[in-house]
């Protein structure tokens, strides 16, 4: 028979995960974001999909991807969502955020609907347009 005690940690994880499912794409993304503010790699990686967790393989090595590929990420501030489209089994969420070199940039965030809830399965930076004098 189950102790009080072991009844209280099974709706405990069942809170935990309800709360991860019901996580709207912003929330996870914010969530992420904050991560890499907090230099959490292990928090972050909870949110990549798992084909990104595929790729990189471990938490420390998609740490170093981000720090060196995605620095507007890395170090993030003034973040705003704007559009955001649904693409058949995708959403992809558009971001500005303001990089560490002072300058914004739109990020195109894929998002893909998991048991789990909401999850980062790619990033893209969108290139800002050729200014004409």
């Amino acid at each position: 028979m189950p102790s009080i005690k072991d009844a209280i940690l099974t709706l405990a994880l069942f809170a935990t995960a309800a709360n991860a499912q019901d996580q709207s794409i912003e929330d996870v993304i914010n969530s992420q974001l904050q991560a890499f503010r907090d230099r959490d790699v292990q928090e972050a990686w909870q949110y990549a999909s798992p084909m990104i967790q595929g790729i990189f393989r471990t938490p420390e090595t998609f740490g170093r991807m981000v720090e060196n590929g995605y620095p507007m990420v890395w170090d993030n501030s003034d973040v705003r969502f704007l559009d955001s489209e649904e693409t058949g089994s995708q959403t992809r969420q558009e971001v500005q955020i303001r990089g560490p070199d002072g300058l914004f940039h739109i990020l195109d965030y894929e998002m893909i609907e998991t048991p789990q809830g909401w999850l980062i399965n790619a990033v893209h930076v969108i290139p800002a347009p050729e200014m004409f004098s």
